[in-house]
């Protein structure tokens, strides 16, 4: 098979020959990458089968004018995404501080005068049929995510001011979430026009053992807008996958998410929900895609008790898996217990 076909195989639940697998480092993991191998790209040296497309940033002079947002900016901030959220450095690893641009906001005015970003313009997203298609003929899956809801709107106000409005504010809130909503519609649109194999979109909703929210303001709000990206995108192909991730336990919207139309989980996170049962009462219905545990056996396990995990997770949920660790591999995790992942897929992963 080729690396497409095997990725179609395993998020239709259908038969690949073997597991295909997927796998993000951060930036100390890709240097210690570069160093034991000497080589630039994971993709190519380990074999994955899935490649990825993206609108073009905006060009600096569409970029929206944040000044009026993002008064008094502590020397190191830097604007991190074309919504005007900034960031400063929380002095760990990859991690960031945000700053709110619409923190202050306290009426739908106040939304309605921010400077939303147009991804609608055409140099934005013009080649994404000619790039979908040069990955198809070098024989790789292809998705393209079409956005977060609901953490882009809490990094736009402010996390706890997210919370506050939705109560308190509601208009103000769903001001801020159907901006999104709609750049996420035409995102999810065109993706499928250029024809993608898949698309990515999802939230974190849940924390470790819980979700974020009650499960009925998740279903007020976001339930009915993460439909209409999906929609968006059904309209054009019927067929699509979609995946949709949340890390941490979201075991109480699963059955809205395949309501709404996702038929492929990430990162089905196995410190916040039993796996064993996730598999029972969804693998019907649903594929999975990760299942290895960054907090956990990656970091802590030994080389054998990687290998060990990942069999289990092949039994457990192959043919329907797409195997990944459930985040992006960060610094403590040992080189040798990466190694042992893909050793693994390969000694378990075939059919």
């Amino acid at each position: 098979m080729t690396p497409r076909e095997r990725v179609l195989q395993a998020v239709n639940r259908g038969a690949p020959d073997k597991v295909p697998k997927e796998v993000g480092f951060t930036q100390a993991v890709m240097e210690r990458f570069e160093k034991e191998t000497g080589a630039k790209d994971p993709a190519t040296y380990f074999d994955i089968e899935t490649r990825h497309v993206d609108f073009a940033p905006l060009t600096e002079t569409d970029t929206p004018d944040f000044t009026l947002y993002l008064k008094d900016l502590p020397a190191e901030a830097r604007i991190m995404s074309e919504y005007g959220t900034a960031s400063v450095s929380a002095n760990f690893h990859h991690f960031w501080g945000y700053v709110y641009p619409l923190r202050n906001a306290a009426t739908v005015r106040d939304v309605e005068r921010y400077p939303w970003p147009e991804v609608s313009l055409s140099y934005r997203h013009q080649h994404l049929e000619n790039q979908v298609s040069r990955l198809h003929d070098d024989g790789y899956f292809v998705s393209g995510f079409c956005g977060h809801i609901f953490e882009t709107a809490w990094q736009l106000v402010g996390f706890e001011k997210m919370f506050e409005d939705l109560m308190l504010n509601p208009s103000l809130a769903e001001a801020v979430l159907e901006a999104i909503t709609e750049n996420n519609c035409f995102r999810a649109r065109r993706f499928a026009e250029a024809g993608v194999d898949m698309l990515r979109t999802g939230d974190d909703v849940g924390m470790e053992d819980r979700l974020m929210m009650a499960p009925e303001l998740w279903r007020k709000y976001l339930k009915p807008r993460l439909a209409r990206e999906i929609q968006a995108a059904r309209d054009v192909n019927p067929e699509i996958p979609v995946w949709y991730h949340s890390d941490g336990d979201i075991s109480l919207i699963i059955e809205d998410l395949i309501e709404v139309g996702v038929t492929v989980l990430n990162p089905v996170q196995p410190e916040s929900l039993d796996v064993t049962k996730i598999q029972r009462l969804y693998g019907d219905r649903m594929a999975f895609w990760g299942t290895i545990g960054t907090q956990t056996v990656m970091p802590f396990g030994t080389p054998g008790q990687v290998k060990e995990t990942v069999r289990d997770m092949i039994d457990l949920f192959a043919p329907g898996l797409v195997l990944a660790p459930t985040h992006v591999l960060e610094p403590d995790v040992p080189w040798e217990n990466i190694i042992a992942m893909f050793e693994a897929i390969e000694e378990f992963g075939q059919f």
